[in-house]
Formats: structure tokens, sequence, C-alpha cells
């Protein structure tokens, strides 16, 4: 009896100081967003769709890595020809020599439409989607040899996006002033799965909407989300010069996210452009997993790449950037952060146990110190202080009733973590004994194919 009180007593101690970390951690984001707003700190960027036109309209490059992908790239691009409102851009689609599916499904768009240019990698793959993208690259390079015409920017999509049709406007009225412009990520919500696929929303929801504006007022870099992204082209060729030629990391599997810090190091600023068009947000569309294994390996890729092996390939920017120092160490918190979950949940655990032992013998069970129960009390108000703004931003995006949902979501958000993990560490753990990481992707779902909840469908 007396070891589970011990291990229930540690156990609490542990995991409410951590939460009361996180929880500090988190509100100090909120604090930064509310003092953003009422002072009008963001960037003086049109609200309206109507406000971006570029004359002349400069040619933009959209590039897609693509592997296995033959059930999805087709309606990606049939789409995206038929959506965007830009005069003159180019489809770069990488593809792989042993997937002759993907290959003749960008083949069959590409023969009705010159706009759209089949890449095929030198190597088989998967090998990484940045090695993929270097691949495009070099394909961009010829055809700007050949036809005189340089590109303004390159934009990264992935093959299951549903474009906007005026994100090229967006992008071609501020690249320049600009090196980097993010666009907003909207996942859509499987309506045959809305707890798992729906977790996406709500955090893409409150990270776009909050946490990256925050950053942009901090002037630290803005980690990409690897679609709906456009990178001024001589920053691109910048960058490749240092790399012999190739502008992305092939040796990384979070390219995006490292290209964006990258890009703040080298001088160039960056900025989340929120547009409006009939009301609704310009923002890149587009399902995420919907199965509790599928979005597993997709967290654990994101919480490899970004927060365990960035720690070796990135560092920590500049030696007195508190700043900088601080998004980075907010975006490599996760593996911290499911410790002290999973220290929270054995902690629930061996309190119950120690109860109904205490029961069962007669005794009382030893109260919570004062101090425990300020803290453990402190600790409930951050919480539901987060859940709310995580609602919050859910409902301004979806609609009241996703923000509903965001509540028993949390619950899934933190399950799926734990599970990704434990997934992460032993890859980063193979890695560090020189297992080379891969473009572990997961089956991906156009939109149109199942029903959805679109973002702002109820205003």
């Amino acid at each position: 009896m007396f070891a589970i009180d011990a291990i229930a007593r540690e156990t609490v101690v542990f995991a409410a100081i951590g939460f009361l970390v996180g929880g500090c951690d988190d509100l100090a984001i909120d604090i930064g967003w509310i003092w953003i707003t009422l002072t009008r700190r963001r960037p003086a960027l049109p609200r309206t769709l109507d406000a971006y036109r570029q004359t002349p309209p400069r040619r933009i490059a959209v590039f897609v890595a693509a592997w296995d992908e033959s059930t999805v790239i087709g309606a990606m691009l049939r789409s995206a020809l038929a959506r965007f409102e830009h005069e003159d851009y180019r489809l770069y689609v990488g593809t792989y020599p042993n997937d002759r599916a993907t290959i003749d499904a960008v083949a069959a768009v590409a023969a009705c439409d010159p706009r759209v240019r089949l890449v095929i990698n030198s190597r088989p793959g998967p090998t990484t989607k940045a090695d993929c993208l270097n691949a495009v690259w070099r394909a961009l390079e010829r055809d700007e040899a050949r036809d005189g015409v340089p590109v303004a920017a390159v934009v990264l999509h992935d093959a299951e996006d549903l474009v906007h049709p005026g994100e090229l406007r967006v992008f071609d009225a501020l690249i320049g002033r600009y090196a980097v412009v993010q666009l907003p990520v909207l996942p859509l919500v499987d309506r045959g799965a809305p707890l798992v696929s729906g977790h996406y929303a709500d955090e893409f929801a409150d990270a776009h909407s909050r946490q990256m504006v925050v950053r942009q007022a901090l002037g630290v870099g803005l980690p990409l989300a690897g679609v709906g992204c456009a990178i001024e082209r001589q920053m691109l060729g910048r960058i490749a010069a240092a790399r012999d030629g190739l502008p992305f990391d092939a040796g990384s599997i979070v390219e995006d996210y490292e290209l964006g810090l990258l890009i703040a190091t080298l001088g160039g600023r960056g900025v989340l452009a929120r547009v409006r068009a009939d009301g609704k947000l310009v923002a890149v569309r587009a399902y995420f997993p919907a199965t509790v294994p599928t979005a597993v390996r997709q967290k654990a890729r994101w919480m490899t790449g970004i927060a365990l092996a960035g720690w070796d390939r990135i560092g920590w920017g500049g030696a007195l950037d508190w700043r900088d120092h601080w998004m980075r160490m907010r975006d490599r918190r996760a593996p911290l952060a499911v410790l002290v979950l999973f220290v929270a949940y054995t902690a629930f655990i061996a309190w119950g146990v120690a109860l109904v032992a205490h029961a069962l013998a007669g005794r009382a069970a030893a109260a919570p110190s004062a101090a425990m129960l300020a803290l453990l009390h402190l600790n409930g108000a951050l919480l539901a202080w987060r859940l709310v703004w995580r609602a919050a931003a859910t409902g301004a995006a979806y609609g009241w009733r996703e923000a509903l949902w965001s509540l028993p979501r949390a619950l899934v958000s933190n399950y799926v973590a734990l599970l990704a993990a434990r997934s992460a560490m032993t890859a980063y753990v193979r890695s560090l004994r020189g297992t080379a990481l891969r473009w572990d992707k997961t089956s991906h779902v156009f939109p149109g194919a199942i029903e959805r909840t679109e973002p702002g469908s109820e205003h």
C-alpha cells in the first residue's frame, strides 16, 4: 500500500509541474496574440482577394512530389488547372521510375495541357520528398534556360490538395516583398471519422490563426506547412548555390519546416497571408489521415524530423535570440509533453488503485496538501482556458458544431501523440545507428470522394 501511495504521489507531482510549464507556455502565446491583435501589429496586408493583382502577372512554378499517388494525382491536377485564376503558371510533378501508375496518371493530364510537366526522378522511390523536389528543381532550371523566362516563385503542394482559385494571385502580389508566403491550411473533416480526421482541423485552425501570428510578430522563422506556401525563386537559388545546386535537403524528412527556418536565418522575411474571398479564407483544403494507425505514422514522422532530429540538424539559431529559442523549444517539446501526459495517465490509474486499496483496508487515503490542491486547480484553469481557445479557433474556421467536436477530439489528439512518440523514438534511434530516414507517406484521398465538412461552410 505504501508503494502504491508513493507512486501515485510522485507521478502526480511530476505531471502537475509538467502541465504547469506547458500551460504557461501556451498562455504566453495567447497573451501575445491578444496584445498583437489589440495593438494591430500584424503586417498591413489587404484582407480581400480583390486587392491582389500583379501587373503583368509573373510566372509561377507549382511543385508536387508524387510517390504512389496514382489514385489522386490525376484528379488533383485537373482540379488545379480548372481552378487556378492566374495567367502564367506551370505544374511540375515529380515521380519515380518504379511507380508506373503515377507516371501514367500524370502523363494523361500532361498530354492534354502543356502547363503540366512530368518529371521522373533518376533514382527509384521512395527516397525522401526533398529528393523528389530536387529532381523537379532541376527540371525547372532546364525550362528556364530553354524558355528564357524565370519564375518568380515556387509553390509547394501535395498530390491530394484542393487548391484555392485565387492563391497564385496572392503569391504573385506578395513574393518579392516577402521571401516566403504561407497560406492557412484547413483540413477537411471526414464525416465517417470525425474524431481522428477532425483533430487535424483543430490543430491547424489553432496554429494558423494564432501561433503563426505570434511567430510572425516576434520576427522568427515561419515553419512552412509544405503545402500552400510560395518561396521566392531567388531565395531558392541562393540556397541551392550553397548546397551543390539543390535547394531541398534530401537528408531531411521535414524539409518544409527546416526550409522556413533557414530562410529566416538568411534574412528572408515570411508572412502568413490570411486573405478572404467571398467570405472564406484563401487556403489549402485536403483530407488528412482518418484512422489511428495512419495518423500515428504521420505524426511520428513529424515528431522524428522536428522534435528529435531537428536538435541535431538545425540547432538553436542565434546564441542570444530568445525569441527564436522559445519557438524552437515549442516545436521540440512534443516528446516531453507526451512523457508528461503518459505520467499523468499513470498517476490517474495509481490514484484509483490506491483509493481501492485503502477502502479494502478500511483506511482513509492521505489527502493532497494545500499546495498540491492549489497546483491542480491552477492546471485545471489552464486546461479549460486552452480548450476554450482551441474550440474558438475551430469554430471560427468550421462553425460551432466542429467547435463542440474539438473538445472530445483533444483526447484523440493525446492518444495519437502517445502512440506516435513511441514510433518516433524508434525511428530516431534507428537513424542514429545509420539507418536512413525514408519517405513514410500515407495513402491519400482527393476531396469529393467522400463526404466532408468544408471550412467556413456554416458562415
